[in-house]
């Protein structure tokens, strides 16, 4: 038990719109050339990835076919465990870019055909308990779904300013499981080049720390910088799913981060069937960073770089190319 009453919060995000229709492919889907492996990725079919967050709109039109599974643990509808409504909107946005549906209609997300175990860990107002966070990674380790699935990814745009070891250690075991830990660096930057700034849990080496660009891959001035972090995807407008069956374009490394869970869905799957057999934690680790490309920033920055998940093809064709 935690001795003290420690609280994490969202990572702050901005709000730049909201609207009640829109019927698009969002940017940041494109920049990191989703679509591109869709057909041999199954469009992440298969994959579960747990949003820890403030819940999800489970009769959203764009999700209500994504949610495998859902839990509460916090405060909020009197603490029933199994109300995971999202009364905040950050949720059912990361949610969106995460696995929204292919349908024609609203917006898609990175990987359309994966699932979405939603764990609400914090309340409407964006905050909670570590414990609850806690609690939340372990049982995204022992959830098991209808038919044996188990969780590959945790996707967690939150953080809080103190080094709790017990959530050090709930994210060590989850890794140790070869569950990828997906994680925002947080929006305190302002790209000074002596100043550092962490946010918990993303200091800690064993997850994927994401940074931001906007849509012409420059930093977005608010992306936090430090040693840890691993790659940046677009997080400036990001248009995806929002409560009220509505559409909002938010911006924060909040939204940089699903982009990075829904394309380790997709590279599980397009991995996995190239090598015939299960990869561990690490191997899906560098095949993500095999896939970044530098844009010439600092690696306090920008770590590897940005995600094109159709990279690693684009250089095997320019290498053919030399040879022929």
């Amino acid at each position: 038990m935690i001795d003290k009453p420690l609280q994490v919060r969202l990572i702050p995000y901005t709000i730049e719109s909201i609207v009640e229709n829109t019927s698009e492919t969002p940017r940041g889907v494109d920049l990191i050339q989703a679509p591109s492996i869709w057909e041999d990725s199954n469009q992440g079919e298969g994959i579960v990835i747990a949003v820890i967050d403030t819940g999800i709109e489970t009769d959203h039109p764009d999700l209500q076919d994504q949610i495998i599974d859902g839990k509460n643990f916090t405060s909020d509808y009197e603490g029933d465990p199994n109300i995971f409504e999202d009364n905040n909107g950050h949720g059912t946005h990361v949610s969106g870019t995460v696995a929204a549906s292919l349908n024609n209609e609203g917006v898609v997300g990175v990987a359309p055909k994966a699932k979405i175990l939603s764990l609400k860990a914090l309340t409407g107002e964006g905050s909670g308990n570590y414990e609850w966070i806690i609690n939340a990674i372990n049982y995204a380790v022992e959830w098991r779904g209808p038919e044996q699935e188990r969780v590959r990814v945790i996707s967690m745009s939150l953080g809080g300013p103190v080094d709790v070891p017990e959530m050090h250690k709930a994210i060590q075991n989850a890794v140790s499981q070869d569950i990828s830990v997906v994680v925002a660096a947080g929006n305190e930057g302002d790209n000074s080049e002596d100043t550092f700034e962490y946010s918990y849990p993303g200091k800690y080496n064993e997850v994927i720390q994401v940074g931001a660009v906007d849509h012409n891959l420059k930093l977005a001035p608010f992306t936090n910088t430090n040693e840890e972090i691993d790659l940046v995807a677009p997080g400036v407008e990001v248009v995806s799913t929002y409560p009220g069956k509505k559409y909002a374009s938010l911006s924060g490394t909040s939204m940089a981060t699903p982009h990075i869970a829904g394309a380790i869905a997709l590279l599980i799957i397009l991995s996995e069937k190239e090598f015939g057999r299960s990869l561990s934690e690490v191997e899906i680790y560098a095949q993500l960073i095999k896939r970044t490309l530098p844009l010439g920033n600092r690696k306090s920055s920008e770590g590897n770089g940005f995600l094109e998940l159709n990279l690693v093809e684009r250089i095997q064709d320019i290498v053919t190319a030399a040879h022929i």
